[in-house]
């Protein structure tokens, strides 16, 4: 919960009420690596504050995972279209390195938000800060070359792309990893 509170406190007034509404609502879970935790099947009724550890957003394309985003720590989690629609869609969230995270229902985040307005401030804020990361993503698929590409992911994910297994690496590029091999070792 500290890190929920200092990464909150960057942006909003936490006072000690929503705190402990904070401490109240929120369930530590804990996932060893490789595990799944949303499935595309299922509708995304939680998201995750990432106190410890990496998760992955990705979809399976003729039976591929390819990767779309990664989530370190002091970072929410979710499947976005799934959580804000109530509906499937056709992301996974996987588990890339042993992680402790704070769970919250849709439910008790809704009533966060309702009765702690700073908190839809502070989402609108997040929001905008992950918006331009994927349209940073988007626009180097369409225009960058694949080395230009992995060096804005080694930047994007400077804090953990070490962490992350270079297959996965190599589908969110959109290269074979033989292909990647080949760029790291230039």
């Amino acid at each position: 919960m500290k890190l929920l509170l200092e990464e909150l406190k960057k942006y909003i007034e936490v006072d000690s009420s929503l705190e402990n509404e904070l401490k109240k609502r929120a369930v530590v879970k804990t996932f060893k690596k490789g595990t799944i935790i949303h499935n595309a099947k299922d509708i995304c009724r939680e998201s995750y504050f990432i106190e410890k550890g990496i998760l992955r957003l990705y979809f399976i394309e003729d039976g591929e995972e390819i990767s779309e985003f990664f989530f370190g720590e002091g970072e929410w989690a979710n499947s976005p279209r799934s959580f804000m629609e109530q509906k499937r869609d056709r992301y996974f969230i996987d588990v890339v390195e042993d992680c402790e995270l704070l769970m919250f229902s849709i439910e008790n985040l809704s009533h966060i938000f309702t009765n702690f307005p700073n908190m839809k401030h502070f989402s609108m804020i997040h929001m905008s800060q992950v918006f331009r990361h994927l349209i940073d993503r988007i626009s180097s698929l369409h225009t960058k070359k694949a080395i230009d590409r992995y060096r804005q992911f080694c930047e994007s994910y400077k804090h953990f792309h070490h962490k992350i297994p270079l297959k996965m690496v190599a589908t969110f590029i959109g290269v074979t990893p033989e292909t990647l091999s080949r760029i790291r070792n230039h």
